[in-house]
């Protein structure tokens, strides 16, 4: 279905907005929205409708759904001021008031359209499970979205839950979960997986790997690692190449920080530890924000707040420590050779938690591998971010190919 309003066509399948030829860029929670009020153009729809739809009734604050109202009305050459297609009832909602038509199909005259329920796809629904490696730990993990299986391994930190509501995560593992089977867990020792645990070295966050992906009953899949996740996705995809299909690395490293040689990582990663050993989980503002900041010092003050409050319900202080004592120790430079699946690595260039130069070392050891450098300073891209637009189209196009 296309609509048409004001030179612009909203193509719902293809997922373009045009502005007569020129295609405007607009982020996946947008680009729902948009689609979402044009379908309900016929009524008033309240905010409590709008969070229903777009984010799945999760509490969202006043400020979020104010910018993607006011991100709708700029992508249609639209203001608060004017109101000319979006409009504002004070107390009730929002409407659409723009003159809609709309065509079946692409090259079609345009007819009156009717108004669509909103699309099914816009707020994939996960369900989580659980699965038990060979030293019994039971590992939670979830399942979201329909089509070509993906694998997101897990990193530094995750709760199944947390994340799917999370503005830190929130938009990449939906926009994922709109194309593709996503499957996720909780490593051992955090999130809704077991935290007393006497094993979190390396070798055992493999296995959680492995019991996941059979437990799933995965045969062939794509394997996405993030950070910390990179490590272990590389690990895998050199020990079970017959299983990954494709591999995609975002933020990633070979050696963690005291296997870099540098004299300076040690003593950051060493003031790090120190630092979680004084004020993990407790409601210490500094020590949240001093971590949060190396994160994403680019965040707003809501994502800031998400992720202050990741580290009081994702895992325990000891535990917090072990795994990271286990990251920083971490070394597959001597894998990177051995991985024989197409493989996308991204990085961004100002990247404070983990150098730009990482990401490419990975890229040049792993054959073949494509490298493409992300501008911004977030560790974790965040939905506004410069090229947030660009790392959804790259990850997406790659896995298509």
């Amino acid at each position: 279905m296309q609509f048409l309003f004001s030179n612009h066509k909203l193509d719902i399948e293809r997922r373009e907005l045009r502005r007569g030829a020129v295609l405007i860029a607009l982020e996946p929670q947008v680009f729902d929205l948009l689609v979402y009020l044009v379908q309900n153009r016929d009524r008033v729809v309240s905010k409590d409708d709008v969070i229903a739809a777009i984010w799945g009734g999760r509490i969202v604050s006043e400020s979020t759904l104010t910018s993607r109202i006011n991100a709708v009305r700029k992508a249609v050459g639209d203001s608060g001021e004017e109101q000319r297609l979006l409009r504002t009832i004070a107390r009730k909602g929002f409407r659409f008031v723009g003159e809609v038509t709309g065509s079946a199909k692409p090259g079609e005259p345009a007819a009156p359209a009717k108004p669509a329920p909103p699309a099914a796809s816009a707020n994939p629904q996960h369900e989580i499970h659980f699965c038990t490696p060979s030293d019994g730990v039971r590992i939670a993990y979830a399942l979201a979205g329909r089509g070509p299986p993906l694998v997101k391994a897990a990193n530094w930190l995750n709760h199944l839950e947390y994340d799917w509501q999370s503005p830190i995560w929130s938009h990449l593992l939906h926009a994922l979960a709109r194309e593709r089977r996503l499957i996720r867990y909780d490593a051992r020792g955090n999130g809704l997986s077991d935290w007393n645990v006497d094993d979190l070295s390396f070798d055992a966050l493999m296995r959680d790997l492995e019991s996941v992906t059979d437990a799933a009953g995965l045969e062939k899949f794509a394997l996405l690692g993030i950070s910390q996740g990179c490590a272990v996705s590389i690990a895998y995809a050199a020990r079970h190449p017959e299983r990954v299909t494709k591999l995609v690395l975002y933020g990633g490293f070979a050696r963690g920080r005291r296997k870099r040689g540098s004299q300076q990582e040690i003593e950051g990663a060493d003031a790090v530890a120190t630092l979680m050993r004084q004020g993990w989980g407790q409601e210490n503002p500094a020590f949240r924000q001093m971590f949060t900041s190396l994160f994403i010092p680019g965040g707003t003050a809501e994502q800031m707040q998400w992720f202050n409050d990741l580290q009081r319900i994702t895992t325990s202080p000891d535990n917090a420590i072990r795994l990271r004592r286990t990251v920083d120790e971490i070394d597959v430079s001597g894998l990177l050779p051995l991985v024989k699946t197409p493989t996308l690595v991204l990085h961004c260039r100002n990247d404070a938690v983990q150098p730009f130069d990482e990401g490419r070392r990975l890229a040049a050891g792993i054959p073949g591998a494509r490298f493409v450098a992300l501008e911004g300073r977030n560790h974790l891209v965040l939905e506004g971010d410069p090229d947030w637009s660009r790392l959804l189209d790259e990850i997406s196009n790659f896995l298509r190919e």
